[in-house]
C-alpha cells in the first residue's frame, strides 16, 4: 500500500467519524459536518474557523464569500485550494455563525489533531484568531499576521487575517494578500532546506526556545534581539519567537 492510499484511506475513515460525531449539541442542527478538501501531500494545510451558512449545505469548507476571497489569494500566490489542504478547527457550523464554544472546540480537537498526523504539514497557515489560538496562544493575530513560527513540532506556522474579516474590513483585504505572497518563499525554502529549526536560549526566561532561520542569517543570529517578549504569549507553553528569517526576508 503505497502512502498516498494510506492517507487518503485514513482521511476517508476519520470523515466518516466526523460525520457521524454526535458530542455537541449543535450536531443536531447540522446538514453537513465540514470536514477537509484539497491535496493532504501539499505539504500546506489552511485552518480555519468554522463552516458557516454555505458550507453546512454543500460540506465543503470556503465555498461562501469569504471562500471566493481565499480562491483569489490563492490564485495570486500561484497556488489554488487543489493545491493545498483546507479544513476548520471546528466541523460542524455554530448556530447564526456565532463563534465557536470552548467545549466544542476542545470537542473537535482530536479530529483536527487527526489530520494533522495524516497529512503531516510543512506549513500550516491559521485563518483567523481562533485558528492561531490553537498553536499560537496569547498572540495577537494585528501583531504577528504574516509572520512565520517554527514550533518544536518541527511545522511553520504562518498566522493570517480569516477571509471573512476582510468582507466586513476592506483595509484587510491589501494586507491579507500580502501576508499570501509570503507562502512561495516559505515554500521554496522548505524544499530547498534552507528553513530548518535552531536551537537558542532567550536570555530572560533561560530557557529554550525554537526559531527559524536560514543559511543565509544564521551567521547573523547572535546579534538578533528576542521579540517573544513583545508577544502576548503569558498563557503559551511551548515558548516560541519572531525569527531571523521572517525579520530578515519579510
Amino acid at each position: 500500500m503505497t502512502e498516498e492510499i494510506d492517507k487518503e484511506a485514513a482521511l476517508a475513515e476519520l470523515a466518516g467519524v466526523i460525520k457521524n460525531c454526535k458530542k455537541c449539541a449543535i450536531s443536531q442542527y447540522r446538514h453537513n459536518a465540514v470536514v477537509g478538501e484539497g491535496d493532504p501531500y501539499s505539504g500546506i494545510m489552511f485552518i480555519g474557523e468554522a463552516p458557516g451558512k454555505n458550507e453546512d449545505e454543500q460540506g465543503r469548507p470556503f465555498v461562501g464569500n469569504a471562500g471566493k476571497f481565499l480562491d483569489t489569494m490563492l490564485e495570486a500566490a500561484g497556488l489554488s485550494r487543489e493545491s493545498v489542504y483546507i479544513t476548520n478547527v471546528i466541523k460542524t457550523r455554530p448556530p447564526e455563525n456565532r463563534d465557536p464554544a470552548p467545549d466544542e472546540i476542545a470537542n473537535c480537537k482530536t479530529y483536527l489533531d487527526r489530520q494533522i498526523e495524516i497529512i503531516k504539514p510543512k506549513i500550516i497557515v491559521t485563518l483567523g484568531r481562533y485558528s492561531m489560538g490553537m498553536f499560537l496562544p496569547g498572540f495577537s493575530i494585528s501583531r504577528v499576521h504574516g509572520q512565520p513560527y517554527m514550533k518544536k513540532d518541527g511545522i511553520c506556522y504562518m498566522p493570517m487575517y480569516h477571509p471573512a474579516a476582510t468582507l466586513h474590513q476592506p483595509g484587510l483585504r491589501e494586507i491579507a494578500i500580502k501576508d499570501m505572497l509570503k507562502l512561495p518563499k516559505l515554500i521554496e525554502l522548505l524544499k530547498t532546506g534552507d528553513l530548518r529549526p535552531s536551537k537558542k536560549v532567550e536570555p530572560s526566561a533561560e530557557k529554550q526556545i525554537e526559531t527559524v532561520e536560514t543559511n543565509e542569517t544564521a551567521a547573523a543570529e547572535e546579534k538578533m534581539t528576542s521579540a517573544a517578549s513583545n508577544m502576548e504569549e503569558k498563557n503559551n507553553k511551548e515558548e516560541i519567537q519572531k525569527s531571523d528569517f521572517q525579520m530578515k526576508l519579510f
